[in-house]
């Protein structure tokens, strides 16, 4: 259900909950104004461009998202895609991925996938956004320190640009960029200071420094993009061709998956904290609607903002009221306090970007999962990381659920298990049904797992010898939840071989998902008749005493 619906349903827009979440709106607001800017600087475009996404995605989440407390926005996971389509793309090209981004999160949602896209493991997400986060802090080296623009390249380049650069440092600028970073740090350490959020202290702090000296070697909003346009965007459509929409639509699933991937993270955090339930398809709704309306309005690409969803909860807010009251706080902002903005400093935005660069490293989990977590795992996530710094995000997070997926299929295989009965525990269960042993010439197979390709190479070698001549041998597939085309194709083959050296087959036990698979594969007309048995007992009394 929409989340505005479900929380009225529940009586939270009651007026007896606005108090709260006026409070926790207005927080969330300024804590996001300083962060909108700063990503959209990092993207490559206008500081306002950023606003106006917070604006008008934390509207439509709020309004048409699955959770009740989600605050949507620019967020730092997107700062190297859109960075690199705006440098290959241009805005306008950036604006057109994002709306094609927001259609596909659009039938994402319709098409009821937002479960599906949760299963992508561990080890890749934490690889991904802690590589994003090392990408974020070497970026921000240039406008931190005052060093001299590198321009574009790979990672590797890039930061060797900068290491030959880092002599030449601007003393003034890195002085206001290590101030500004600990204020944003040690500000709410202060008892007095602790509800006010740091990035603003450090916003105000350091803007009223930069007004009352002038400082002429720190680069400002003012000196470096302009006045920020006092008042709200206008409508503009993209020039959108098929020639874009075909060079864009690798960028546009990315922009996609990685949306969907935050604000579902994001939702599940909310829900931990809440004990509430989000409905995730409706959310990736809410999120295609978002940046569907996004870059008509100047906008870039939007999602769930974990940090600013958990200060919502944490300062009241319960409701999507909460969330429709930041957009409010940042549209007031924009109509009254536009000029100010001017005299922002870069390098306060960059230490900004330093804290968040630093939250998403997770640093202290990433080295808890290397020392504890299985080698595989380990190895997937360090992959995924080199990938998304070195290379790219698209190909980090292809490869890191590629090997995810391998890795997950060979210890299936492995719990597998094909193996000859005999002994006393079949003859224990032969008993019971007065069978007092198995005949000579009968060999008794069992299957315990789920029957799919990669396993079907290992039934296939436990069956290829049986190291006698038997008259008869008896597959149980009791234990055999699922059986897939491969494995099919694996036991046709096997029947088949055996078959021609006279040997007959019995399938036993197959539940009913696979009798229907066997009978549709023309496997049950192959086995004959009798050739199926409800029980490895009625197996047993279907042979001929006199073939023995």
């Amino acid at each position: 259900m929409i989340a505005l619906l479900e929380a009225k349903r529940a009586g939270l827009l009651a007026r007896r909950h606005w108090p709260a979440n006026l409070v926790a709106g207005l927080i969330v607001g300024i804590v996001a104004l300083p962060l909108a800017m700063a990503f959209a600087i990092a993207s490559g475009v206008k500081p306002e461009q950023g606003i106006y996404t917070a604006i008008i995605a934390g509207l439509a989440v709020s309004v048409f998202g699955g959770s009740r407390v989600q605050i949507a926005g620019p967020t730092g996971a997107f700062i190297v895609i859109l960075a690199g389509v705006v440098a290959d793309h241009g805005v306008e090209g950036l604006q057109i991925a994002t709306l094609m981004a927001g259609v596909i999160l659009l039938l994402f949602g319709l098409a009821r996938l937002g479960a599906v896209i949760k299963f992508i493991p561990a080890p890749v997400i934490i690889g991904f956004t802690a590589g994003i986060g090392i990408i974020i802090w070497v970026g921000q080296w240039e406008a931190f320190f005052g060093l001299s623009a590198v321009g574009s390249g790979h990672f590797h380049e890039k930061l060797i640009k900068l290491l030959v650069e880092f002599p030449q440092l601007d003393i003034a600028t890195t002085l206001v960029g290590l101030v500004s970073l600990l204020l944003v740090i040690y500000t709410s350490r202060i008892p007095r200071f602790s509800r006010i959020p740091g990035p603003l202290v450090a916003l105000v702090v350091m803007t009223a420094m930069q007004s009352a000296f002038g400082l002429q070697s720190v680069a400002t909003i003012g000196s470096t993009f302009g006045a920020i346009p006092a008042g709200l965007p206008a409508f503009h459509w993209p020039d959108v061709t098929l020639t874009r929409l075909v060079e864009l639509i690798g960028p546009a699933f990315a922009i996609a998956m990685l949306g969907a991937i935050e604000s579902l993270l994001s939702a599940i955090v909310a829900d931990g904290m809440t004990g509430t339930r989000h409905n995730s398809n409706q959310e990736l709704i809410g999120q295609g609607i978002a940046n569907i309306l996004t870059p008509m309005f100047g906008g870039i690409a939007a999602t769930g903002a974990i940090a600013r969803t958990a200060t919502n909860i944490r300062n009241g807010g319960n409701s999507p009221i909460a969330g429709i009251i930041h957009a409010a706080i940042l549209i007031l902002v924009l109509l009254v306090m536009a000029p100010l903005a001017a005299n922002i400093p870069l390098a306060t935005l960059a230490a900004i970007l330093f804290v968040v660069a630093w939250n998403m490293s997770q640093v202290r989990h990433v080295v808890k999962m290397v020392r504890r977590a299985p080698r595989a795992d380990v190895a997937i996530l360090l992959i995924t990381l080199c990938l998304t710094v070195f290379a790219d995000l698209v190909v980090a997070v292809n490869i890191g659920v590629v090997l995810a997926v391998l890795h997950f299929l060979r210890r299936m295989a492995e719990s597998v298990v094909v193996r000859r009965q005999d002994g006393e525990d079949l003859r224990k269960e032969l008993a019971v049904y007065g069978i007092d042993d198995v005949p000579d010439g009968v060999l008794i197979y069992a299957v315990e797992g789920p029957f799919f390709f990669a396993a079907a190479d290992m039934f296939q070698q436990a069956l290829a010898d049986t190291h006698t001549d038997p008259r008869v041998v008896v597959i149980r597939l009791g234990q055999v939840p699922y059986i897939d085309a491969t494995g099919l194709q694996a036991l046709e083959a096997t029947v088949q071989a055996l078959q021609e050296r006279k040997v007959r087959v019995i399938v036993a036990e197959p539940n009913e998902l696979v009798f229907g698979k066997l009978r549709k594969m023309g496997l049950i007309d192959r086995l004959g008749e009798g050739g199926v048995t409800q029980t490895v007992a009625e197996a047993m009394r279907s042979l001929d005493p006199s073939g023995f």
